[in-house]
């Protein structure tokens, strides 16, 4: 496969939602892109990969209310925890937006005139589902019920996940709203509509011929959309609404999945405009562009027909470019079943990185993706198997068994005759290339794989070992196999650098500096120093893996000591508590009412606790006192409270105590807590449910 002219390609993932933290069935989606974009970039062409938080909706709405702050709070929050996960993968965007920006506001504006230039847009009273104990107009993502076509059970309110069938969330048998477990109740509504038959013909033309979608997909949605009448897309959604506010329509918003895939516009613009250009280059018809830009979307299939008939009908009413390809991946599922939280395989990115190497489970998932839409598994007996033997028992160990005799004389100054395996596995190039255009990363692997096997089987036939046991007489020869092994090693690393950039920039470390172009597999490198070699990759521990698992499992409650029952004296008994408490720790003097009311008592919620490694006593906490207000608090709970279980739960803290400055930082308040003779430990107050933030105790 010879490389093609240069290429100007823009990708995107789907929007993760700001409602929740990354788990392993979103890294599936991420990593693929990231290699794809790798790889790209290796190949020479200019590649950009953005994407964006999806911030809009009524959960992020109802969270915020719950809590007690700001939605833009709440994303914010969100925002860092995403990149923070991502960066962990070493997932690399050149633009990570909002789509609550000022940006993808204007673009939403623009491209809902051109559906009102063309009379698409419609009004009517519908039927809705509502919340009754939220307050709330349901999003069909927060309605959950039995599928009205195959009878399917806990299916989401807009498509059934089993036969593909869509519908109104009205349509549903014994529907739950997700956000507060109420039976909804049907309401009227005025909605604003996207009529989409009059582009029928369009999409009807661009999913069966464009070339954009897989066939299978082309076929899905021939047959179960496109094969009748389109219905009118419902894009509007009542207040109370976190979202943008429809500029024609006052009181209503647009719905999620109407600003969302905007949002990869508005960060084409934003990345654009950092760099004096502008959004137009790359999402424009026609034009000046040279070459053409190309736009790749990566989703999973839960979302297909919103980027596969919606979005396009979005872009070709605006005169948009329309995508070159929606690649559409499967689900993850783990030991052959859906991630559970109950079983511990319902595993976030965080929790993961605090046990285990990126690097090995992007590699697994490379190896596990084929381009199709087909699940893939996470076994976890046969992740640790696969990334031991091949990550470490085959590629790092060709570095690892032969670099070191070329610390002191470096490569060989010309290529020794290796057989003709560089040369075998250089012309291999063109093939793993095309598999990773393909997206199908599992053939890639595999191909890589068979050059490390022949790479392991020269190792084993010269033994190198031995040459340097043997003495001067050797020394040639024992530096020429060593070249070759670590020439071969090098080429296999090119190869998967786009799978694996860490292990890529610490081989360039080792010799030959950094992996840049894939034409560094074509031709080996020779004369060049050889850095003492540092271990590259480690082997996946199942004792790791089993406390991966047990760490992903919900804390079990933690239950109140039961009081000892009084003595039955057949009357209703009168409750006897301990002296000692009160004996040990008199009453203070009377104090006035005005004395009290200088205490500050408040609400608060705590953010963040942990440990303070040089204190024996003390957390430091971080709380919210609601809205911005933040104090850190330094409180003498540790030992007795897991700083974990401690956030998100609600305290009494003294809210005008002078700061105090410490040894380990200011603290800024007291947590109001209970301790004394005959107590276990030290109990946080809390106060009744319903409380927020910021209210005062009277």
């Amino acid at each position: 496969m010879a490389v093609s002219p240069h290429r100007r390609i823009l990708v995107t993932a789907a929007l993760p939602y700001a409602n929740g933290h990354i788990h392993l069935g979103h890294l599936v989606e991420y990593v693929q892109t990231d290699i794809f974009v790798r790889f790209q970039r290796l190949r020479g062409h200019e590649c950009i990969y953005l994407c964006a938080d999806d911030t809009h909706g009524t959960a992020i709405m109802i969270r915020a209310r719950a809590e007690g702050r700001g939605e833009r709070e709440v994303i914010a929050e969100m925002r860092a925890a995403h990149l923070a996960d991502f960066a962990g993968f070493h997932v690399g965007f050149d633009h990570y937006g909002s789509t609550d920006s000022a940006a993808n506001r204007r673009l939403c504006g623009e491209i809902w005139r051109s559906l009102r230039d063309r009379g698409l847009v419609v009004n009517r009273e519908v039927q809705q589902l509502f919340d009754p104990k939220a307050g709330v107009f349901l999003a069909d993502r927060f309605v959950r019920g039995t599928c009205p076509r195959c009878h399917a059970a806990d299916q989401y309110g807009d498509a059934c996940e089993k036969c593909g069938a869509t519908y109104s969330p009205a349509d549903l048998v014994d529907p739950v709203s997700t956000l507060s477990g109420a039976t909804p109740e049907v309401r009227s509504a005025d909605h604003l509509f996207v009529q989409l038959e009059p582009l029928q013909g369009f999409l009807r033309e661009w999913t069966q011929t464009s070339g954009s979608l897989a066939p299978q997909v082309a076929n899905y949605l021939a047959g179960n959309f496109l094969g009748e009448p389109l219905r009118d897309w419902d894009v509007s959604r009542p207040a109370p609404y976190f979202g943008f506010e429809i500029p024609d329509a006052p009181g209503h918003f647009w719905y999620v999945w109407f600003d969302a895939p905007v949002g990869y516009i508005a960060a084409t613009e934003e990345w654009a405009a950092a760099r004096g250009g502008t959004w137009r280059a790359w999402w424009q018809r026609g034009g000046a562009n040279a070459p053409p830009a190309e736009i790749h979307h990566f989703i999973g299939k839960d979302i297909t027909y919103f980027h596969t008939l919606f979005w396009p009908a979005m872009l070709e009413t605006a005169g948009l470019t329309l995508p070159t390809k929606v690649r559409i991946h499967g689900f993850l599922t783990v030991n052959g079943e859906k991630m559970s939280k109950a079983r511990g395989t319902f595993v976030l990115a965080r929790t993961y990185l605090e046990h285990l190497d990126p690097a090995a489970l992007r590699y697994y998932y490379a190896a596990k993706l084929s381009g199709d839409i087909d699940d893939i598994d996470l076994n976890l007996d046969d992740f640790a198997a696969k990334v031991n033997s091949d990550l470490v028992g085959k590629v790092v160990n060709l570095a690892s068994r032969t670099a070191r005799w070329l610390e002191g004389t470096g490569l060989a100054a010309t290529y020794p005759d290796d057989g003709g395996l560089f040369a075998r596995a250089a012309a291999d190039g063109d093939g793993i290339a095309a598999a990773y255009e393909d997206c199908d990363f599992a053939r890639a692997t595999r191909l890589i794989m068979a050059a490390a096997d022949r790479a392991n089987a020269y190792v084993d036939a010269e033994q190198p070992w031995k040459l340097a046991k043997a003495g001067p007489d050797s020394a040639a020869r024992l530096r020429d196999v060593a070249t070759v092994a670590v020439n071969l090693f090098r080429q296999i690393v090119v190869y998967l650098a786009p799978v694996l950039p860490t292990l890529a920039a610490e081989t360039g470390d080792l010799v030959g500096g950094p992996i840049r172009s894939w034409d560094e597999s074509r031709e080996p490198i020779v004369g060049l120093p050889v850095a003492p070699f540092k271990p590259l990759a480690a082997r996946v521990d199942p004792a790791r893996i089993a406390a991966l698992v047990e760490a992903a499992k919900p804390s079990p409650p933690v239950a109140a000591p039961t009081p000892p029952a009084p003595p039955s004296t057949g009357a209703a008994p009168m409750m006897s508590d301990p002296a000692e408490p009160l004996a040990a720790e008199p009453l203070a003097a009377q104090c006035t009412i005005d004395d009290f009311a200088k205490v500050d008592l408040r609400v608060a919620r705590i953010l963040a606790a942990e440990e303070v490694p040089e204190a024996k006593k003390l957390l430091r906490l971080t709380v919210s006192l609601g809205g911005e207000e933040r104090r850190t608090v330094f409180a003498g709970i540790k030992g007795f409270h897991d700083p974990a279980a401690l956030v998100g739960r609600l305290v009494v803290v003294v809210a005008n105590l002078a700061p105090r400055q410490m040894k380990f930082g200011l603290s800024e308040g007291m947590v109001v807590a209970a301790s004394g003779a005959g107590a276990t430990g030290v109990y946080l107050l809390s106060p009744d449910s319903g409380a927020l933030p910021g209210m005062r105790l009277h």
